[in-house]
């Protein structure tokens, strides 16, 4: 390992964990609300912060009454979460201000912090103007969170340079941004200038294919620890108390898990997302959303002996 990546090790820190959470769907196609319920629950217990309506739970293909009534569950939930703030718009589309502005309440009003989820009209924007999106959107907030995400997820994905990430480093309610380039080298740049100028500054990585950023400084807000909460906890609370063999042993079975679902095409991790829940008893059916794409049927077997191994280690 390179120096430099060893001298960015911060062993022994509390790591802030934030879960994309499924949202499962029925044999029928419906949105199965108990297994919602169910798989908050789970979340919250193994101490992960539930963040609603994400790629993860199918927000950007939602429609809002569905998003609504998702956001009435995380509310009884009754603990802090994450929504993501959908502007569903098309490709030279301007950006809609108000309609982001829009759902920041509907989000606020259930007690969550919003995320902004990449749209076509915010990713459009030049630089200056993208800066000062994020300055117009926290007017009327007390927190929010930015998002960068790569167009492997999602068609309006965009992810910014390092001098708009500075930039909006000195927006003092954007108290953290996810990032999701799936590219180490881009997320430790953006550890080096956020320890530089703003050290509380919460950079959440999205990179499902390296899970172990959280060793150099990043916190999470992954898709990946939605098919296990209690796994993720553990190895977190191993990093936490020093217990390096482990940390190891869990972050390496998980990140196993991280290669076989997030190959390509990537969304096709929901499904896989499924069938792990499903296996492990968890939810009744391993259906996603219909525009979602369809793992084989051979990915349950390999996804049975990573959760067979994973109650081993737990």
């Amino acid at each position: 390992m390179n120096p430099s990546w060893n001298e960015r090790l911060r062993p022994g820190r509390t790591i802030t964990a934030m879960s994309a959470v499924l949202l499962p769907f029925t044999e029928t196609g419906e949105i199965d609300w108990p297994g919602l319920s169910g798989h908050l629950d789970r979340t919250i217990a193994a101490g992960l912060v539930p963040a609603v309506n994400m790629d993860t739970g199918f927000g950007p293909v939602l429609a809002a009454a569905d998003r609504l009534a998702v956001l009435a569950f995380a509310r009884r939930a009754g603990v802090a979460f994450v929504a993501g703030a959908h502007v569903p718009d098309a490709p030279g589309a301007r950006f809609d201000l108000d309609a982001y502005r829009t759902e920041f309440d509907h989000i606020a009003a259930a007690g969550g912090t919003p995320i902004v989820f990449p749209s076509h009209g915010l990713a459009a924007l030049g630089d200056d103007e993208l800066v000062q999106a994020h300055v117009d959107l926290a007017r009327d907030l007390d927190r929010f969170y930015g998002f960068e995400l790569g167009a492997m997820f999602h068609p309006a994905g965009r992810i910014y340079s390092i001098a708009v990430f500075e930039a909006l480093l000195a927006i003092p309610k954007l108290v953290g941004a996810k990032h999701s380039s799936l590219d180490r080298s881009l997320e430790l740049d953006r550890l080096a200038v956020r320890d530089a100028i703003r050290p509380e500054f919460m950079v959440l990585t999205g990179n499902d294919l390296a899970i172990d950023m959280v060793m150099y400084g990043s916190d999470y807000l992954l898709g990946l620890s939605t098919f296990a909460p209690d796994g993720f906890a553990a190895r977190d609370a191993a990093w936490s108390r020093g217990d390096e063999a482990r940390f190891f042993a869990l972050n390496d079975l998980l990140q196993y898990l991280g290669m076989l679902a997030f190959r390509p095409p990537v969304p096709g991790y929901r499904h896989d997302a499924a069938m792990f829940l499903r296996l492990r008893g968890e939810i009744a059916c391993d259906r996603t959303h219909p525009d979602s794409p369809v793992r084989p049927g051979s990915d349950r077997e390999l996804l049975a002996d990573i959760a067979d191994r994973l109650v081993a280690l737990l």
